[in-house]
């Protein structure tokens, strides 16, 4: 629609709290009140439509007749076609491996790479923080999902204000069924590709080190049917995560702010060709969800290895924290998208970080581990790390700008031959690896002064 609702008050607003339930008011005030006339039509014409609120806009099924009466409204903007797109997500060719014999908790390179654990021994695992995920969906009964679902308290499961599925139906282009079904009650992965991602955020068991913050909380929405999905499936999850609802709720009335995630990982990707028919598609919807103080983390895309390659929401825009892939060496991954971004004429630098993204061993359904390469991989080490920095100094909830600094600020830098846009081989940030790898560690250290450890950890020492 036309009419769209200024965000630019939550800026001021320091807690992340007040912050989402200003936004959220304020979204749902605007979109209520002006989408009445057009409901309206839409009730008269007998069509199928829902109603959105994180951008004033409304998905609607309808034919020809129905197109051109929209188009003639004066109150709607822009008419595009919500068409299903094939989310670019890995295949399994590894063979799933078992969970390790070992007694002693084996963590993975990648985690070890970035120092998580040197986070971890210092007292911080991400506790007292949430990471939303919106993806294929999670299998939340996973050994090493299940003790940080926030829907489950070790005795009860609980999915209001926890879980959303933005599938209602069959894509075309899928297979017939979904082992998830539609409006799926619970947590479930139809793809493998969510529970993979949620695991290298979040997933730890007794032997099994996989996750960055095992200390957190995490809670999902899926986004994709079988890895296909579409702007309104994405944008149904962003609005869910600004203000959850619970099972079946109105997301216009039932909303908690409070129960919103500190972070967001996006493992997918909107192309031009088949939904995203604008580059701007999605950026209000990112804006808005920055707005609330949530982080948004994007994966990068694997489309490269040329100059240019970030070119799909929601890695393209400004507001999301854009992460590109790694091997084991900190070199750059072949298949990771490279900037800048030209799609949408801006030329902006992307990525802005890098983290391991090849050979990423975590959980899938089944309670089983494969090894998995991409993007995708890559993004959720970051979200993770956002709530490792959260759970070290909880005044950063909500400070989207201050986090991005000191995780860039921080990261081990790299610079490349490959020359795209206007880098030199000794820049940094470059569109290779933005502002470099990332270093849990010294993240940590840059939001805790090593001063202020001292006396957190200091033994205290009485004498006469």
């Amino acid at each position: 629609l036309r009419e769209q609702a200024s965000l630019e008050e939550a800026a001021r607003i320091s807690d992340k709290t007040e912050r989402g339930r200003f936004v959220y008011h304020r979204l749902t005030s605007v979109a209520s009140r002006s989408q009445v006339p057009l409901r309206t039509m839409l009730d008269a014409y007998g069509v199928e439509y829902r109603a959105y609120w994180v951008n004033n806009m409304i998905w609607a099924r309808g034919g020809r007749e129905l197109l051109f009466a929209l188009a003639a409204r004066p109150d709607v903007m822009h008419i595009y076609a919500n068409t299903w797109q094939r989310a670019d997500i890995p295949t399994i060719t590894d063979s799933t491996d078992t969970t390790r014999a070992a007694d002693d908790l084996t963590i993975e390179w990648n985690i070890a790479l970035v120092n998580a654990p040197e986070v971890w021994a210092l007292g911080y695992t991400g506790q007292g923080t949430v990471i939303g995920g919106q993806d294929t969906g999670y299998e939340w009964q996973h050994e090493a999902l299940i003790g940080s679902y926030r829907g489950w308290d070790g005795a009860n499961a609980d999915h209001n204000y926890n879980w959303h599925d933005a599938i209602h139906e069959e894509n075309p282009s899928s297979s017939t069924g979904n082992p998830c079904g539609y409006n799926a009650p619970e947590p479930c992965d139809d793809n493998n590709h969510g529970t993979h991602t949620m695991g290298i955020m979040a997933g730890q068991t007794e032997t099994e080190g996989i996750g960055m913050a095992p200390g957190a909380k995490w809670i999902g929405c899926r986004n994709m049917e079988e890895g296909w999905g579409s702007p309104a499936t994405y944008s149904e999850c962003f609005e869910w995560f600004i203000a959850p609802y619970p099972i079946g709720g109105d997301p216009f009335t039932d909303g908690d702010p409070s129960k919103a995630p500190h972070v967001i990982n996006n493992s997918w990707a909107c192309t031009v060709s088949e939904g995203c028919v604008a580059p701007d598609i999605l950026r209000s919807v990112v804006e808005a969800v920055r707005s609330a103080g949530i982080v948004t983390v994007q994966s990068a895309g694997n489309n490269g290895s040329s100059c240019g390659t970030v070119n799909t929401p929601a890695a393209i825009y400004d507001a999301s924290f854009t992460v590109g892939a790694t091997d084991v060496s900190d070199n750059i991954a072949f298949f990771s998208s490279r900037g800048p971004v030209t799609i949408d004429g801006s030329n902006r630098r992307k990525p802005d970080i890098v983290a391991p993204g090849q050979g990423v061993r975590s959980s899938i359904p089944g309670n089983s581990y494969v090894e998995l390469s991409g993007t995708s991989m890559a993004a959720p080490h970051v979200a993770g790390l956002v709530a490792l920095l959260i759970s070290a100094d909880p005044s950063l909830a909500g400070q989207i700008d201050e986090l991005e600094e000191i995780i860039t600020q921080t990261a081990i830098p790299r610079t490349s031959s490959q020359v795209c846009g206007d880098d030199q081989p000794d820049s940094v940030p470059n569109n290779v690896y933005g502002w470099g790898r990332i270093d849990a560690l010294a993240a940590f250290l840059k939001a805790r002064p090593p001063v202020e450890l001292f006396w957190r950890f200091a033994p205290v020492v009485f004498s006469e």
